[in-house]
């Protein structure tokens, strides 16, 4: 089972807390990285903290972010090399993004998607598979665009 690294700005706080405790639950081994409460803060510093954790150990963890949206902390993530982060708001482009891109990183926006759907697009992330093949050169290829 893969570590979990979460993050999330003021706006992604409660859904975080809640993310977390249900990961917990299922046996994952959870780090929060911030933030700590719903007081305004930057969504940058959490998604980088997170980002340059999971980028420490690529193949035995996953990172999740949480912000308004999803959208500022999934652009954020993006830049990190190494970090495939996709910003989802239902599971079968959860389970996809797995499967076809070997995503590494959830993004999810809080005003977006309620909890139960955020639970639900957080299982179908966790347990799904890279199928490789032909999705293995793609994902190569965006690796030599990042290296560019």
């Amino acid at each position: 089972m893969r570590k979990i690294y979460i993050g999330a700005d003021s706006a992604g706080y409660n859904l975080k807390e809640e993310v977390k405790e249900y990961l917990s639950g299922k046996g994952y081994e959870v780090v929060d990285c911030g933030c700590n409460s719903t007081a305004s803060c930057h969504y940058p510093e959490f998604a980088s903290k997170v980002c340059e954790r999971v980028q420490g150990e690529l193949d035995s963890s996953f990172g999740i972010l949480i912000c308004g949206t999803g959208i500022g902390m999934s652009m954020c993530a993006n830049k990190h090399r190494g970090i495939r982060a996709a910003l989802c708001s239902d599971t079968y482009s959860a389970r996809m993004t797995r499967c076809h891109n070997d995503a590494n990183l959830l993004c999810m926006g809080a005003r977006v998607i309620g909890s139960c759907l955020a639970l639900d697009i957080v299982d179908a992330f966790l347990s799904a598979e890279f199928e490789g093949g032909r999705h293995a050169v793609r994902v190569k290829m965006i690796e030599d665009i990042e290296a560019k």
